[in-house]
């Protein structure tokens, strides 16, 4: 009895021995293994791996990609204008053994890379003013940035792949400001074009007034010099028609002197018999 249970210990033991000799690398991982707190060596290949027991302690680090955003800073331009810089810096572990021994973990790593991130960032926008973030310029700010963080990164056993600006605005009462000399300027050049149109309105319209007192200055001119002359040509015509036969032109005018005064009278006309205005109208024309 007592041997078996001897034999299921020691079983047990070597089970657990060889369990606890025994990990796996992934192919997204990289492992440091680390004898009685002091690094011994790194795996890169992924696989089923060896470590002594009790002794070697095996941490793992992401071979992959790492994104790192830290909070939104506040920046001085050297045209002492004030933004908030949101940086995006892309990164991987390449050396395990240097990671280890540099920083250890990766949130304290993720840390001291945020702020190499921001004393680069603060250095380099603190050089150039705002015009530039806003020109071609940019892409060679943003490589000077990449160049010194991937520097200072890679003592520390990272590799820094990318830093970008994510996004770069004023600050809120720098905005709202900046929108309010905005709209001051918008209301000014309103009112001067408000004002100019109102002077050019007022030109035309004078312009307008001007040419419609000549054409209609002209336009009576030429109606007096035709009526004139229309007056004239009645007054030839009458006379010839006069000359031609006296007797015949005093009944027709009389005729006219009927029309205009019976048509403009009442229906009842009082006049005496005799009346000198009924002749023509009692005796006819004249033989």
């Amino acid at each position: 009895m007592n041997r078996k249970l001897t034999l299921a210990a020691l079983a047990f033991i070597a089970l657990w021995f060889v369990s606890s000799s025994l990990y796996v690398v992934d192919e997204t991982q990289q492992a440091l293994v680390v004898r009685l707190g002091k690094p011994v060596g790194a795996v890169g290949e992924p696989g089923l791996k060896f470590r002594v027991p009790l002794i070697d302690t095996v941490i793992y680090y992401d071979v992959r990609l790492l994104p790192l955003e830290p909070p939104p800073d506040q920046i001085i331009l050297g045209d002492q204008k004030r933004i908030v810089v949101d940086t995006y810096t892309r990164y991987r572990i390449t050396d395990p053994l240097l990671f280890y021994q540099s920083i250890r973990s990766v949130e304290q790593a993720r840390a001291q890379l945020s702020q190499i991130v921001s004393s680069s960032v603060r250095r380099e926008l603190g050089r150039v003013p705002l015009r530039s973030l806003l020109s071609e310029a940019r892409t060679h700010i943003v490589d000077e940035i990449q160049s010194e963080v991937a520097a200072k990164a890679k003592p520390l056993g990272i590799e820094v792949v990318e830093v970008r600006l994510h996004r770069a605005d004023l600050p809120l009462e720098t905005s709202q400001a900046i929108y309010d000399r905005m709209k001051s300027e918008r209301e000014r050049e309103a009112k001067e074009l408000r004002a100019q149109g109102f002077e050019w309105a007022q030109e035309i319209q004078a312009k307008a007034e001007r040419e419609r007192t000549v054409i209609l200055s002209e336009a009576q001119r030429n109606s007096a010099i035709t009526r004139s002359e229309g007056d004239a040509e009645a007054s030839r015509v009458f006379a010839d028609a006069f000359g031609k036969d006296p007797k015949f032109y005093k009944f027709y005018r009389s005729l006219q002197t009927y029309r205009q005064s019976l048509a403009d009278s009442g229906p009842t006309l009082v006049l005496s018999p005799n009346a000198e205005f009924l002749h023509d109208l009692t005796s006819g024309p004249g033989k």
